[in-house]
């Protein structure tokens, strides 16, 4: 199983108990700096609490798994939506 994989089976099963779905998780480089993106998306949508909130569950569990040896920031996102 990849790293990315294994992020997203992770962190799924907590987050679908707040009714958030896992849309895309990416390890990317920006500069100087590396960015572990996880994008989220939940049915009418996510505001910045929600997201605040997922990122509390996503965090201790990301920091358990430590899976890449590189320095990151974790990016927690919404998915954005058209109108």
């Amino acid at each position: 199983m990849d790293k990315i994989e294994m992020i997203r089976k992770a962190i799924s099963g907590p987050l679908q108990e707040m009714e958030i779905e896992v849309d895309s998780i990416e390890f990317v480089k920006e500069g100087s700096y590396y960015f572990l993106q996880i994008v989220l998306d939940k049915i009418n949508g996510i505001d910045m609490d929600t997201i605040v909130e997922a990122t509390h569950v996503i965090n201790p569990i990301i920091d358990e798994l430590d899976p890449y040896e590189e320095s990151y920031i974790l990016d927690v996102l919404s998915k954005e939506r058209g109108e």
